[in-house]
């Protein structure tokens, strides 16, 4: 039996991605999460830039089951928007876990430019259990919008 190989995908701070998003023309923001977190919590932002963040779910609701085919799905998304295989792909999600494994899937279907945005969109528990004021995209004040 053949074993799939393991590709190790790099987390990236947050002001990083900003950075090289603003500074690759081809560079994509791709969100995993699902559309209940999209329309509640907020979207990162990149119309200052001339960008718009490609939304796929990673996990399909009600079951939060993890979509097989999300590469292909993502994949017409990215073919759709003009992407090639070689641009930068930053992917992004709550805290990191979700993007990471939806980051490793397109790598393993032969994108060689895949990146997890680190602490994600809204990063991890603060001490009073609440998200978005310790590390992630909001956190650092980068630009999102109300879905």
């Amino acid at each position: 039996m053949e074993s799939m190989e393991v590709i190790h995908i790099e987390d990236v701070p947050v002001e990083e991605v900003w950075g090289r998003l603003q500074s690759d023309a081809g560079s994509v923001l791709i969100d995993v999460r699902t559309r209940a977190e999209w329309t509640f919590v907020g979207l990162p932002d990149l119309k200052q830039i001339g960008k718009q963040v490609l939304t796929v779910e990673w996990q399909t609701s009600p079951e939060n089951k993890i979509d097989a085919a999300f590469p292909q799905r993502l994949a017409i998304v990215l073919d759709a928007a003009g992407s090639k295989d070689d641009v930068e792909l930053f992917f992004i999600c709550r805290s990191g876990v979700r993007s990471r494994m939806a980051a490793e899937s397109m790598a393993n279907a032969g994108y060689q430019r895949c990146w997890n945005v680190a602490d994600g969109f809204e990063g991890p528990l603060d001490a009073d259990r609440h998200r978005g004021q310790v590390a992630g995209w909001k956190a650092a004040g980068l630009p999102w919008v109300q879905g």
